[in-house]
């Protein structure tokens, strides 16, 4: 304890950041999301031309704080269980007080409001839709004993956030260049719903021999093999709505060489953990899933929209 109270605030919240929300690593999978988010919504409104700088800035700091927002509500609505099941997670042990977080997430929240008055007032309409949601999930829709008895409930109703978060950051092109959103973007919402689930039970897949008491994972839900096969179905679905996106676009072949190599991978992947599972497995597996997520949100965003305007 004595070491804790040594470290400064700055300090203390990067060993935060390290253990619970990693920048580097969250802020590359955000990046690709939000510029897939306006550069698909460019593509479908057959707009051939780069969205403004000022546009990817504010998708992608509003994006980072929002999902910060959502990793510093978890801290307050799992304080309990933590306490008890998870002691050495920086909350519980003493490293950073709920009180400092909820000032992170409040000084976030102002730099929100600033980048939509910056970029298109109209935008923080849409985002408070999504703080409300937000907010509704932290409180588990005031009915969290019965969520907690229906997990598969509890993963789909968090989830639904994706869908919200995907029509707020495409809005950034579509709403100051028309109003509307442009035809197929609902096809991105539950790509983004999908891609959601990958990384959810990716993440919260275990070997046996890992699992522990108070640590909720579908793999204990489930099974092993019944969760590994749910997420295998997420991502295949996930696979078919990026490439029906990929075809409006004109850009199936990159999405369809992206997605083989992905299923080959995860193919290989489950075998070995159907087989002999284990920590490194399981790591890889949750690996597997962000880097599908990544190379999906890349190759439908940014990468098309690049394709698209090269010199023909």
């Amino acid at each position: 304890m004595s070491d804790l109270a040594s470290l400064s605030l700055w300090q203390k919240l990067w060993i935060y950041q390290a253990e619970r929300f990693p920048v580097f690593k969250h802020g590359l999978l955000i990046a690709a999301f939000s510029s897939c988010g306006i550069c698909l919504s460019t593509l479908l409104r057959h707009d051939l031309s780069w969205p403004k700088t000022s546009t990817f800035v504010v998708g992608f700091v509003v994006l980072f704080g929002l999902f910060l927002q959502l990793r510093i509500a978890d801290e307050f609505k799992d304080a309990e269980v933590d306490a008890r099941f998870r002691p050495t997670r920086p909350v519980p042990r003493g490293l950073i007080r709920l009180k400092t977080l909820l000032w992170v997430a409040i000084v976030m929240a102002a730099a929100q409001v600033a980048a939509c008055l910056w970029l298109y007032p109209p935008l923080l309409g849409l985002l408070a839709i999504v703080w409300i949601y937000m907010a509704l999930m932290s409180a588990e829709f005031f009915v969290p004993t019965w969520l907690k008895a229906h997990p598969v409930v509890y993963l789909l109703s968090h989830m639904l956030i994706m869908p919200l978060v995907d029509v707020w950051v495409s809005a950034c092109d579509w709403l100051p260049a028309t109003g509307a959103a442009p035809d197929g973007l609902g096809y991105f919402l539950v790509l983004s719903f999908l891609n959601g689930v990958v990384l959810e039970i990716g993440r919260k897949t275990l070997a046996p021999a890992n699992e522990r008491e108070g640590v909720e994972t579908y793999s204990a839900l489930w099974g092993l093999r019944p969760a590994l096969l749910v997420w295998l179905t997420a991502l295949l679905a996930a696979v078919g709505f990026a490439l029906v996106l990929a075809g409006q676009i004109g850009t199936i072949w990159l999405v369809a060489a992206v997605s083989a190599l992905v299923i080959i991978l995860a193919g290989l992947l489950l075998v070995r953990l159907w087989q002999r599972p284990d920590e490194r497995l399981t790591r890889a597996l949750e690996n597997l899933s962000g880097v599908w997520v990544l190379l999906c949100y890349l190759g439908l965003g940014f990468i098309s929209l690049g394709v698209a305007l090269w010199p023909k």
